[in-house]
């Protein structure tokens, strides 16, 4: 049986909790005019992991389908779930996250206002279909 993660998920720009641990940005780009030693002070993250996120390609079609039907939607999220888990950087970075989810809070984080329509609600269920055993 998996043990259970300490993982929640947020939207970048809003404030920290102290139950959200670890907040990491999973974006393609980081935040346009932000310096890095701001990032973490403004909300945004504390770091920023952008191999998890999806090709800026990916990215485009996911901006896309974000306001046409759910299903369409989703099938972009099926790409994004296959091409992060096609590499090792991808599939290494997920098994890593998932151990120290199992251990300790995190947060994954992207700008994206409904969570139903980023790629932050699919990569939550990968790294809970990773947990350690």
């Amino acid at each position: 049986m998996p043990h259970p993660l300490h993982l929640t998920t947020f939207q970048i720009g809003t404030p920290a909790t102290p139950a959200q641990g670890l907040r990491i940005g999973v974006t393609r780009f980081p935040p346009r005019g932000v310096p890095k030693g701001r990032w973490a002070k403004d909300g945004y993250f504390d770091v920023w992991l952008p191999v998890l996120a999806p090709s800026a390609k990916l990215v485009a079609q996911l901006k896309k389908k974000q306001i046409g039907p759910l299903i369409a939607f989703q099938k972009e999220l099926d790409k994004y779930e296959r091409e992060l888990l096609s590499k090792a950087s991808g599939r290494q970075t997920v098994e890593f996250l998932a151990q120290v989810a199992a251990r300790m809070p995190i947060s994954i984080g992207c700008a994206c206002a409904d969570e139903s329509r980023c790629h932050r609600s699919r990569l939550f269920k990968i790294l809970q279909a990773h947990a350690p055993t």
